[in-house]
């Protein structure tokens, strides 16, 4: 992925080096801790569904959060990621701005170990997640490694997959479609709810399809070798894919983010469309 005609965001916040926070500890219980585990294989989870389970009432103090300077980190990793969202601003701005309205974007926290966000308090075992509550995306960055080693998805535009389907999460929400999705979720059984779920992260993965799509026809960005590096995590970070590695065996009923199949198709969708209108997981059979 090229990244030298992308802008630095300095929307960012970067905790990394704080090390773990202290006070009050994590006291989940077994279930929380069960849902923490389940979720460290999964990208794109939304915290109110995942975190608001593991509170279970316990309240945070905003100032055990330390408080850091936003800007443009200088390290490699943390100039990729800067280079990304930097790139995310100004695609979803000009897709927002010809539409009439306007995009605001959120902020990127980076992190060590473990955060307190707007949705609760979490650790790096959760995997990159967006919170609705705060407009923000959490990521520490050693996940990328993970993504590496454990999901045996390589590439520097795997990474970028990975904080687009997040800032996909984030359109959702200024968009309306997420508290419509809560809202449906609160009034339906288990079944649908996971579904409700499941089209929801399929569409975020169909907006970073999105923004690859303008990101490239603007900047060129993409190279050879990128498109098949998104597909890989995309499949490896498929429902199918993680039960099988985790359990032997499929459980379709208990999908929340959807199949390897279907998450490489709604990307390759965004991007070879680039228009919301394709992004319509709630009535698509696709």
């Amino acid at each position: 992925m090229r990244t030298d005609r992308s802008r630095r965001s300095e929307n960012i916040q970067d905790l990394r080096g704080q090390g773990p926070l202290r006070g009050g500890g994590m006291r989940f219980g077994i279930v929380g801790t069960l849902i923490a585990l389940a979720a460290a294989w999964f990208l794109g989870i939304d915290p109110r569904v995942v975190l608001g389970l593991m509170q279970a009432g316990e309240q945070l103090a905003p100032a055990s959060q330390p408080q850091v300077q936003p800007g443009a980190p200088v390290d490699q990793d943390g100039d990729f990621v800067a280079a990304v969202l930097g790139d995310t601003e100004d695609t979803w701005g000009a897709i927002f701005r010809a539409g009439g309205a306007q995009y605001p974007p959120p902020q990127l926290v980076l992190f060590s170990q473990e955060v307190v966000s707007g949705c609760g308090r979490a650790n790096s075992g959760a995997g990159p997640f967006y919170c609705p509550a705060d407009r923000k995306v959490y990521i520490d960055l050693a996940f990328y490694r993970e993504l590496e080693t454990r999901f045996q998805a390589p590439g520097d535009f795997a990474r970028a997959y990975v904080l687009a389907h997040e800032v996909g999460h984030h359109v959702q929400t200024v968009l309306g479609t997420s508290a419509k999705v809560r809202e449906a979720q609160s009034r339906s059984g288990e079944a649908e709810r996971n579904m409700l779920q499941v089209m929801m992260e399929l569409q975020a993965d169909c907006y970073a399809g999105v923004w690859a799509h303008h990101a490239n026809r603007s900047r060129q960005i993409l190279e050879s070798g990128d498109v098949e590096e998104a597909l890989g995590a995309a499949s490896a970070v498929g429902d199918d894919t993680i039960q099988k590695r985790m359990q032997g065996y499929v459980v379709p009923e208990s999908f929340t983010h959807g199949s390897a199949q279907q998450r490489m198709a709604w990307f390759k969708r965004g991007l070879d469309s680039g228009t919301l209108e394709a992004c319509d997981t709630f009535n698509s059979r696709g």
